[in-house]
């Protein structure tokens, strides 16, 4: 009996070891996922769309002069 819980326990070892430190098999498209704050395609359009919309330029502030 004491064989088979050391047998379960030596697997289970080797188990974690290898998702742990074994080679990564998912595909490369997969491994990182991009927030939109990093994804330099969702910027470009971010700053086009601004740019289109006119809100490029700032507000006026509480201390800008008004004329």
């Amino acid at each position: 009996m004491i064989y088979l819980l050391a047998a379960v326990g030596l697997v289970t070892v080797v188990v974690l070891f290898w998702k742990a430190f074994g080679p990564d098999i998912r595909p490369a498209d997969q491994r990182r996922t991009l927030g939109p704050d990093d994804d330099p395609e969702f910027l470009w359009r971010l700053n086009r769309e601004s740019r289109r919309s006119g809100k490029d330029t700032p507000e006026a502030g509480p201390n800008d002069p008004v004329n």
